[in-house]
């Protein structure tokens, strides 16, 4: 005769609820087309919209030479705007000419070169006139450096051919680190990778218990032995594997559409785009937990996480230039340490210095937010 059955263990029993509100949150997902659309759909679509079409690279500026009196000088200095990738050039014989076409926004540029320029050029002191359309002032100073580089080529070929029968000179080779293409996509799609997992992160979990308090299915749960902790990792579980998927097509996209060289290690790109990635979780979930609509929670939401990793993280304009007010709060931002993370691991590589302590911050606010959203279920709980 058999005895009585030992009750479960606690653990185990706690295992089993987990594993069923993962699965009944799972479903959920399957079921939405929007969290597939925002998981998988936006990252493509973002990362091709923004990778294809911000850049801060200026190329193809229309520029308008004035030659008072053409000469090989002249024409060889042409020679240098013609043949780069950054200026269409448009010969003119008059300034009066050039100024026309820049009032009517044909070209962005004039460069002016005088009668005596052949002459100059001989003596070491040839004045070449550079007007640029300065209205967009980034534009502009980017247009001036390109414009200065191109003459100074021509500057440094006289000096060779001047100083090739005798004496020692100087020359200087320049390079950039880490950036070697000089390509704005080198700069901007790893901190496009910020922006997907956040909206993925945040905008998803924003919903999920406004979602649940909306339908009154969370009364449900209030008659079960189920624990706040519990239906926190059931309600984060299926997003985080949402947002590794997200996380992988834009790598695979940065490294095969874009090019961008990875310097660093998958381990350590994988470990600390969980740790933001709980980050994002955390806060979306916090959230919900205690604005109990989902339009609301989704409107606060994309205020909290998204404009700030738009615009305090570094993705698009260096914190090191803006007021010193905004930068101490671009600390309170954790896109803004991702955004460093991502930079140096994809282009610098593996550079601990910089690693250990971002990381260790985004840990920071992993573990705050959970701790905070965990006392927001068990005070929704009771």
């Amino acid at each position: 005769m058999s005895g009585p059955i030992p009750p479960a263990s606690p653990w185990r029993a706690k295992l089993r609820r987990v594993i069923a509100l993962i699965r009944k949150e799972g479903m959920q997902v399957v079921r939405d087309p929007s969290s597939v659309a925002i998981g998988i759909v936006l990252p493509l679509v973002l990362i091709l919209l923004y990778g294809y079409g911000v850049t801060f690279d200026v190329k193809h500026v229309p520029v308008a030479i004035v030659f008072e009196a053409p000469g090989p000088e002249a024409s060889e200095l042409a020679a240098g705007f013609s043949l780069s990738p950054y200026f269409d050039v448009k010969a003119v014989t008059a300034m009066a000419q050039a100024r026309e076409l820049m009032l009517e926004r044909k070209v962005d540029g004039i460069v002016f070169i005088r009668s005596d320029f052949a002459r100059d050029t001989h003596l070491a002191g040839a004045p070449v006139q550079l007007i640029v359309y300065g209205v967009d002032s980034n534009r502009a100073r980017i247009m001036q450096a390109y414009a200065q580089g191109a003459m100074a080529a021509l500057g440094d070929r006289s000096t060779s051919a001047s100083n090739a029968g005798g004496g020692a000179q100087a020359v200087v080779q320049s390079r950039l680190w880490f950036n070697d293409a000089n390509d704005s996509h080198y700069y901007l799609v790893p901190g496009l990778i910020v922006l997907v997992m956040t909206l993925i992160g945040a905008t998803l979990t924003a919903m999920v218990m406004a979602r649940e308090w909306e339908r009154g299915t969370l009364e449900a749960l209030f008659v079960t032995p189920v624990q706040a902790g519990e239906i926190m990792i059931g309600k984060i579980v299926p997003y985080f594997v949402l947002g590794l998927f997200g996380l992988v097509i834009c790598v695979l996209s940065a490294k095969f559409l874009f090019r961008i060289p990875f310097r660093g290690s998958l381990w350590v790109l994988g470990f600390t785009s969980m740790l933001y990635l709980l980050v994002t979780l955390g806060m979306g979930l916090l959230i919900s937990c205690t604005l109990k609509s989902q339009f609301l929670a989704s409107q606060m939401a994309q205020l909290v996480t998204f404009l700030p990793a738009m615009m305090l993280s570094g993705f698009v304009y260096d914190l090191n230039s803006v007021p010193r007010v905004i930068q101490l709060i671009s600390y309170g931002v954790p896109a803004r340490y991702f955004v460093t993370l991502l930079q140096s691991i994809f282009l610098a590589g593996d550079v601990w210095s910089v690693i250990l302590p971002n990381a260790l911050m985004l840990g920071v606010f992993a573990t705050i937010l959970l701790i905070l959203t965990r006392r927001a279920i068990r005070k929704s709980l009771a």
